[in-house]
């Protein structure tokens, strides 16, 4: 992996070097959108954000699907996860983009997705990457695997499908909500996963960048 920065930042006082808090990496797992896809998603939603003007919503070229979030790591760390995740196994497979929803509950919207339909391939790949980095120490996942997209929250609130504190009736989505009823099914299109990918993450006043610092092409399970 390349340009990881490792070690203690030093912050020069004038007087003398003070050394700061160890450098940490933000990272998590998850598959890219082929570029059609990603076309599609953004011509809608330069169509529907109109109808929920009070919304915060994603950038198009920040969409990713998520496989697992980790969380801050020291640079080693990191350089020891990517060496596992090279081992696990990980297949071509089909997945369409389609449909749509709101967590917690469509009565109590927070959060606007759209859906990722990738069979059981997609579940068995997403529970070897939570097999293989619990190794590291990190907590396994303790529901489901739920792929989506998230397109939309209410404001500043949590992107998490659970419920949470002040969660209820909003009227945010509200005309969103009637519009997406008057259309067709949502369809953004069906894309091959070739791989996953290690990614960093890094706020920034213009919304979080996100880092590819590792793919992972297609490897088979090894046999004894």
């Amino acid at each position: 992996m390349n340009g990881v920065e490792t070690g203690l930042h030093s912050v020069w006082t004038g007087q003398k070097a003070v050394t700061t808090q160890p450098y940490k990496m933000r990272i998590f797992i998850g598959i890219d959108l082929d570029p059609d896809v990603r076309v599609r998603i953004s011509r809608f939603l330069e169509g529907v954000e109109h109808f929920a003007p009070g919304a915060r919503w994603v950038r198009p070229e920040s969409l990713h699907i998520t496989l697992k979030f980790i969380g801050e790591q020291s640079p080693e760390q990191v350089t020891a996860i990517t060496e596992r995740l090279q081992k696990v196994e990980c297949g071509a497979f089909e997945i369409r983009v389609g449909g749509y929803g709101f967590f917690p509950t469509a009565k109590a919207p927070r959060v606007f997705w759209i859906g990722i339909h990738g069979g059981t391939q997609l579940g068995e790949l997403a529970e070897r990457v939570d097999t293989a980095v619990a190794e590291f120490g990190i907590p396994r996942e303790d529901r489901a695997f739920s792929p989506h997209l998230t397109l939309a929250r209410a404001g500043g609130r949590s992107g998490s499908p659970k419920r949470q504190k002040g969660d209820g009736p909003s009227a945010i989505f509200v005309v969103l909500e009637n519009r997406l009823g008057a259309m067709s099914e949502l369809d953004f299109g069906t894309m091959t996963a070739h791989e996953f990918i290690l990614y960093q993450s890094q706020t920034s006043p213009g919304g979080s960048k996100y880092t590819k610092l590792q793919r992972f092409p297609p490897r088979a399970l090894e046999r004894s």
